[in-house]
């Protein structure tokens, strides 16, 4: 449970700071805005915070200036001849109406048709095709947990997908847990693939350090390039 949010001002940027039940320092920057956000575990002093701050200052700036040059695109309305995506791929979206259950097919490698009850508005258009991309990553998420399991050597007792605003996946080492975040959905597969993997090998080592970049290295040689792109479609990891 969050107990307190306060801003901190490190030279020109400020930072938004949480207490939490966690149990390392961790910043993250909002795609959308370039907010910072840090989250403390409760214990740790504000002295220790603002070093960890400062520590992390020129990432903060390097990602808040490719952010801002970043083209801004327009909130979605589930109309017809919208672009959206699908496994990295552009689709015109083709709204139908019809006296049936809703549901959503892709057609000739060019168009997704969102079939809908009339007089559906946009949240219901847009939930009808989340509901989709949830099914479709359902379907495409364990092969590549089953096939890497093998791989490494390791556990999965559990998985999830879910929309997180600042993150791609999480991992609970302890319940040996992984969430993927549901853009995955429009992301290339091999996108899908790099942060499985990601979140996989966090139960070999907790923390994004040596030990861990060395397990990327070897498991996923070309992580550095998918990470990168990942980034540059708007999200920070």
């Amino acid at each position: 449970m969050t107990i307190k949010t306060h801003q901190l001002i490190v030279e020109d940027v400020c930072i938004d700071v949480s207490r939490k039940r966690v149990r390392y320092l961790r910043i993250c920057i909002h795609a959308a805005t370039g907010a910072v956000r840090l989250t403390a575990p409760y214990g740790i002093s504000m002295e220790a915070v603002r070093s960890f701050a400062v520590s992390k200052l020129g990432w903060i700036k390097r990602h808040q200036a490719r952010l801002s040059t970043q083209e801004r695109v327009a909130p979605l309305e589930y109309l017809s001849n919208e672009k959206h995506f699908f496994m990295g791929k552009g689709y015109l979206l083709n709204v139908i109406t019809h006296n049936a259950c809703p549901k959503v097919e892709l057609r000739n490698d060019e168009y997704i048709d969102l079939y809908v009850r009339e007089g559906s508005g946009p949240e219901r258009r847009k939930a009808v095709l989340l509901s989709w991309y949830r099914n479709q990553l359902k379907r495409l998420i364990p092969p590549i947990i089953e096939k890497w399991q093998a791989i490494i050597g390791v556990e999965v007792k559990e998985w999830g997908i879910k929309q997180m605003k600042t993150r791609w996946g999480t991992c609970s080492i302890r319940a040996q847990r992984i969430w993927i975040n549901l853009e995955f959905a429009k992301k290339p597969e091999y996108c899908l693939e790099y942060i499985v993997v990601h979140e996989m090998l966090h139960l070999l080592e907790r923390k994004h350090n040596a030990r861990y970049k060395g397990y990327m290295d070897r498991f996923l040689p070309q992580w550095r390039a998918c990470k990168e792109e990942l980034n540059r479609m708007g999200q920070v990891l």
